[in-house]
């Protein structure tokens, strides 16, 4: 048993082995999270050169060994040049927007089908919740999408309707 007295105390070495494997981790799953990034994400965040070389590499890598050597590299060009913390924040951005996006899909359909089934009535709820929408226009895609539904046939009018409301409700709500 080693003996310490209070003014000697051991020296820290550093991260265990294991703390550094479990880093190294945590930056190859963060460089896997880039590569699920589109083009257009990708190029928001500020990363180097040198990294968007490496993830652009890697999406044409198929053979499962050389893509997991391949995000070991990613991993250590992200522990060199970048902070980690920023880049996983812009990333779970990119996700929150996604989810936002999938909450105005569904809201544009709940608008289309409700005012496929009730009418006039919803379209005045609706200019209510969304007063940059253009009522005429409105009241005539709600007729032809009713029209179609009554013909069962299928002439894309509830269509219109669907991306009309999602553009008025894209247009209100950032504002």
């Amino acid at each position: 048993m080693t003996d310490h007295t209070d003014d000697e105390l051991p020296e820290y070495l550093g991260p265990s082995k294991s703390q550094l494997k479990r880093e190294m981790h945590a930056l190859q799953d963060l460089g896997k999270r880039m590569l699920d990034l589109n083009d257009e994400q990708l190029a928001t965040l500020s990363i180097s050169d040198t990294l968007h070389r490496a993830i652009m590499e890697s999406r044409r890598i198929t053979q499962r060994e050389a893509r997991r050597r391949h995000l070991q590299y990613i991993g250590k060009v992200i522990r060199q040049e970048h902070d980690p913390e920023a880049i996983s924040k812009a990333i779970d951005a990119f996700h929150a927007g996604s989810e936002e996006h999938t909450r105005r899909h569904h809201l544009a359909e709940r608008w289309r089908d409700k005012m496929i089934s009730e009418g006039d009535k919803v379209v005045g709820e609706f200019v209510d919740y969304c007063p940059v929408a253009d009522v005429q226009h409105l009241r005539n895609l709600v007729r032809n999408a009713r029209k179609e539904v009554e013909k069962q046939n299928n002439t894309g009018q509830a269509r219109k309707l669907f991306r009309a409301l999602r553009e008025w409700i894209d247009e209100a709500e950032q504002q």
